[in-house]
């Protein structure tokens, strides 16, 4: 035993230094005196010796700048800039386009979880609550989707022009300029609202205020460019669209072969230098009824008129619907979703050098302008409709499942309805969390570039889960289209938002996790930026700087993760109450074991790690539910920690988690390096994986919540529109469920009692005469069972039709009425 004490002491005192991520001086100084203490108390002198000369030789030439920088420093660096894989244009301002904030802790190994809980708690200004409570009801009551999607296939024309009035275009528009100039947070808010009673009202509100010609003008147009036109877009003189997608490069602008050419032409009657548009686009929202096209194209100047660069990049542009040569085509119904979507065709169109969006000065930017307000975009439009979606979804199948029974029960006394309740609950519970957090990011004043991506992706696909199940709870009420029918748009719609803005399968595979290595990781971007400086010997220090930051991290990361996973998180500092320091301390786990793979991963695969795919997406996984927690969690503490909750916390988080785990799993077992991974796998799972699904008591709980009223359900409601009305019918669904409540013990009284009877009447209606008569009910109960009879009919009722309402006025005019055909 004394001669393994100095080396046990050797390696727990690494280990603790590790842990806490303390300088090497420090290390250096409590091994010595460890190893002391070991020989004093009377520890093998050989062995104290041999603990002592390791220390040294790790200790030496690493605390000697000279010998560290010649020795060590420079060799790396000489390999560091060899395999470095050359960043792109592209890449590169992709990763300079964002801000990083709270993501980075999460790729630190020990996240700053105080950063995140003192973020004061996003709020809606006094415009924008009296606008939600005012114009957006308003504008909810008007709504009748069944009207829009399959009658008109359009919003009608007082909506249009209620829209206009009101601004809705113009919401991200500075009150400067005659718009709302409403905060993201704002933004989000109407736009979880809207989606909440139809996708299509929010889809037309959403792009404007999105990426297009307001946003792109807001950030980069000229003065003059936003005095024209702002005003006008704020107040629907314009409505804008945006053209980005065409058939041959879909969304990656720095692949599109639209084109334009610098060169003279007439523009109102003037001969001017310009740029005469060649292009082809496709999928752009808005663009049949759009009145001023947002365009991107590659910018090429043959001629020298602008200067020596032939090649002048990807450009943007803004074309009135009247420029000679702009052909608006056909509309396209997107999954009977039928928002104004559509292709535009241009040949030889001439623009001066006005229209370039920023002018001249900002010919060839068009990718960096594209890039940071994409960001934006993801982080409202596509996730606030998943959660206006999921969340009234949520709420309204609650109430259906209390309401609907099968063999005498409530359906959502099944265990397998249960199941499904609790998913649409949690998943409900954590879009709406981290669809909230990404637009507070925005309103923070961040570009959220690695965020966005996650919110986007994340929302999108736990809001199609999420009207995956409701179609399951509902049955029938959910597959029979019409009036009644409160979820069959929606689940039509749900695969829309999983294509647009960057298809979520590249999203996953390619972007969370290709930015967020290099834009959240501490020490990596800086070690690039080290190896671009001039100066050798600037170089040679700013690289070794960071090096060796970066090696200590990757030390402590390993550390860290091998003794959570001892642990399984029971130990260690976390904030929270008793009931989610538990859960911080998990999340401190998953972010050492992340930073670990990560680094192990760049190190062991270089520039062949954007190849791995599969690999990519994984770890971004686990990013991803990182952030979902941290976003759940900070919401959860926001709202007054409110005990009622805690299931829809803890079903959402555990889901998580557990994801976390098959993310890393999946990473680990499926290494392109295979003893990296078994190695690997022994850091990060020393016992196995430990994280379970969440349980199905846990999952009765939060299924629970939504089939009574409680001030839980009540919070997850908040922001979406309830309100009952003819046009609303989960708006319906959703008021009845205190009176069915109410109504059940005297129904099941009532049944009771029946059954017990030798009573024949057969109708409803004779049976509580019967009832009253017999004394088993009161006249004040009989019109509560009669009440709850009316609500259940309206309810599960669905629509049927005449055979001559459903062809659309499309084929009639193709083919002739039915009358027609039949005498044909």
């Amino acid at each position: 035993m004394s001669i393994a004490a100095p080396f046990l002491v050797f390696l727990l005192i690494g280990g603790f230094a590790a842990y806490h991520r303390l300088r090497l001086a420090t290390w250096t100084a409590l091994t010595a005196a460890g190893l002391l203490a070991c020989w004093l108390l009377g520890a093998s002198g050989g062995a104290t010796l041999v603990a002592a000369l390791l220390t040294a030789l790790i200790a030496v030439p690493l605390l000697l700048p000279q010998i560290r920088l010649n020795t060590i420093t420079r060799p790396l660096l000489d390999f560091y800039t060899k395999i470095l894989p050359p960043l792109s244009e592209t890449e590169r301002v992709a990763l300079e386009a964002g801000t990083v904030g709270f993501e980075g802790e999460l790729f630190s190994g020990r996240p700053d979880w105080d950063a995140l809980l003192r973020q004061p708690p996003a709020t809606l200004s006094a415009d924008e609550q009296a606008f939600l409570d005012g114009p957006v009801e308003e504008l909810c009551r008007m709504v009748d989707d069944w009207h829009i999607t399959h009658e008109r296939a359009d919003l009608p024309p007082e909506m249009w022009e209620y829209l206009k009035k009101n601004r809705f275009f113009g919401m991200i528009v500075p009150k400067e300029y005659g718009g709302l100039g409403f905060s993201a947070l704002g933004n989000h808010k109407v736009i979880q609202k809207l989606a909440s009673i139809s996708s299509t009202v929010s889809s037309t509100v959403g792009v404007p205020n999105s990426l297009g010609p307001a946003e792109l003008l807001m950030h980069y147009g000229t003065q003059e460019q936003k005095d024209h036109y702002l005003p006008r877009l704020a107040d629907g003189r314009e409505v804008p669209c945006f053209a980005l997608t065409g058939p041959w490069a879909g969304s990656d602008a720095t692949s599109i072969p639209d084109f334009g050419i610098v060169c003279e032409g007439e523009w109102n009657g003037a001969k001017v230098v310009g740029v005469r548009l060649t292009f082809d686009k496709r999928y752009i929202t808005l663009a049949p009824v759009a009145t001023l096209i947002g365009l991107a194209f590659r910018m090429y100047d043959p001629d020298g008129l602008l200067g020596d660069t032939r090649d002048i990049g990807i450009s943007l542009a803004l074309l009135p619907r009247d420029t000679p040569g702009l052909e608006i085509g056909r509309r396209a119904m997107p999954l009977n979703n039928p928002f104004q979507n559509g292709p535009l065709h241009g040949r030889d169109v001439f623009i001066p050098l006005s229209q370039l969006i920023g002018g001249e000065a900002y010919a060839g930017k068009g990718w960096q302008m594209l890039v940071e307000c994409l960001s934006i975009g993801r982080s409202i439009t596509l996730p606030s409709t998943a959660s206006g979606g999921a969340k009234m979804g949520a709420v309204v199948t609650g109430a259906y499942a209390r309401i609907r029974k099968q063999f005498g029960l409530s359906i959502g006394r099944f265990e397998g309805v249960q199941e499904a309740l609790a998913r649409i609950a949690g998943r409900a519970y954590a879009v709406s969390a981290l669809s909230e957090a990404s637009a507070a990011a925005v309103a923070r004043g961040e570009l959220p570039a690695v965020p966005s991506t996650i919110s986007k992706y994340h929302c999108t696909e736990m809001g199609r889960e999420v009207a995956r199940d409701i179609m399951d709870v509902i049955g029938g009420k959910g597959i029979i289209l019409g009036p009644r029918n409160f979820a069959g748009r929606n689940w039509q719609a749900s695969p829309i938002a999983i294509t647009v803005e960057g298809a979520n399968i590249m999203t996953r595979s390619l972007m969370i996790f290709g930015q967020g290595a290099i834009l959240c990781h501490p020490w990596v971007l800086k070690e690039m930026k080290a190896t671009t400086i001039p100066d050798p010997e600037e170089r040679l220090v700013e690289f070794d700087r960071n090096l060796f930051g970066h090696i200590g991290f990757a030390i402590s990361n390993a550390v860290r993760s091998f003794w959570f996973g001892l642990t399984s998180s029971r130990f260690g500092k976390a904030p929270g109450d008793a009931y989610t320091r538990r859960f911080y301390r998990k999340l401190n786990r998953y972010s050492a074991a992340l930073a670990l793979c990560a680094d192990t991963s760049m190190l062991m695969l270089g520039g062949k790690l954007k190849f791995k795919e599969s690999l990519s997406g994984r770890l971004g996984d686990v990013l991803s539910h990182l952030y979902l927690c941290s976003a759940m969690l900070k919401r959860y503490q926001d709202q007054g920690s409110p005990e009622a909750d805690q299931p829809l916390l803890a079903w959402a988080f555990h889901d998580s988690v557990h994801r976390i785990e098959i993310a890393l799993s999946g990473a680990l077992r499926n290494f392109p390096v295979r003893p990296v991974g078994w190695l690997l796998w022994l850091l990060v799972f020393p016992l196995g994986r430990r994280a379970q699904a969440p349980s199905d008591r846990l999952g009765r709980r939060a299924a629970s919540l939504l089939m009574v009223p409680n001030e839980a359900r009540d919070r997850l409601a908040e922001g979406v529109f309830t309100t009952p009305g003819p046009n609303n019918p989960g708006g319906r669904i959703n008021s009845y469920l205190e009176a069915v409540v109410a109504a059940e013990p005297v129904e099941r009284k009532f049944m009771k009692a029946l059954k017990a009877s030798d009573i024949e009447a057969l109708t409803f209606a004779e049976q509580l005469a019967a009832g009253v008569a017999q004394g088993w009910i009161t006249e004040d109960e009989r019109q509560q069972l009669e009440d709850l009879r009316e609500m259940t009919v309206d309810a599960i009722s669905v629509d049927d039709f005449d055979p001559a309402e459903l062809p659309s006025a499309g084929f009639e005019r193709r083919h002739g009425t039915r009358e027609d055909l039949a005498t044909a």
